[in-house]
């Protein structure tokens, strides 16, 4: 795995869980495709995003980190992450491990899909 790539998905996570919005959103395509991980569906840009993390996070506190990075057969990122998922009191709603799958673009995340069960992608 690119020592860069690499590098640069963990400033991500970083910025997502310092809740820096403008910082994550840096390292995506003005376009992305973002998953809905609670709800089901997709976001799609910067401003969808932005909305979309700021209303999650008035009723959950996730906390992200990537463990382990490696490519799929179609190129694309697949980050094995650790979640943990508290409810704004403090009580463990979720603690597992999952994948991030990333399709990027001109050194940019263009898409993104979760994948629960570790086999397959959800879209």
């Amino acid at each position: 795995m690119n020592s860069h790539i690499v590098k640069f998905l963990r400033s991500a996570y970083k910025a997502y869980n310092s809740r820096d919005i403008d910082s994550a959103l840096s390292f995506m395509q003005q376009d992305v495709d973002w998953p809905r991980g609670l709800e089901g569906g997709h976001v799609h840009g910067h401003n969808a995003i932005r909305e979309y993390w700021s209303e999650q996070w008035k009723t959950i506190d996730p906390h992200i980190e990537p463990q382990q990075f490696q490519l799929d057969s179609e190129g694309r990122v697949v980050v094995t992450v650790h979640q943990v998922v508290k409810d704004l009191r403090g009580n463990l709603l979720r603690d597992d491990k999952i994948q991030h799958v990333y399709t990027m673009q001109r050194g940019l995340v263009k898409s993104m899909i979760i994948q629960d069960n570790m086999e397959e992608p959800l879209e």
